[in-house]
């Protein structure tokens, strides 16, 4: 339980808010609340960026798109694949920006599982596992339809 003033009450989020500022609530202050009803929150945690890589290109910064997931390497599918897809892998790997982002396995047909397909990032995600995509492993594709990128950056290597 809480001590002092209860600020916000009949709390109602859509969800989409940037604060609870924004949700629709009795004015600030405004409440027939006891501290026994305080609110509380639980979050998940954040997962880490999996592993990913370019593969089948001249260097590690080109090339097509494979993804670690339950400890096995799988292609992107190229539906929805764009450059803001292809800009989170060049940002996620150190390679600079997208140049561009081939579609129809530009570098080859990935052997083994097709992990992401309709993957639909901004370019401002920090990791492609934080774009929004189809469930791991649910796709409509075949490898021929493998996503590449091609990045600006430096293939060596990062220190």
């Amino acid at each position: 339980e809480g001590k002092g003033q209860i600020w916000l009450s009949d709390l109602s989020c859509k969800g989409t808010e940037g604060s609870l500022t924004q949700c629709q609530a009795r004015p600030w202050g405004d409440n027939i609340c006891n501290h026994v009803e305080d609110a509380s929150v639980e979050c998940s945690e954040v997962p880490e960026p999996g592993p990913i890589r370019l593969v089948g290109g001249p260097n590690r910064c080109a090339g097509r798109v494979e993804v670690l997931h339950e400890e096995q390497w799988g292609s992107v599918c190229h539906d929805e694949w764009d450059l803001s897809d292809a800009q989170v892998v060049c940002k996620q790997l150190g390679c600079g920006d997208a140049v561009l982002a081939p579609i129809a396995a530009k570098f080859g047909r990935g052997l083994d599982t097709i992990w992401l397909d309709d993957v639909n990032c901004t370019g401002e995600e920090a990791a492609l596992s934080e774009c929004s995509a189809r469930p791991w492993g649910d796709h409509n594709c075949y490898h021929g339809e493998d996503a590449s990128a091609i990045c600006s950056g430096n293939p060596s290597p990062p220190p």
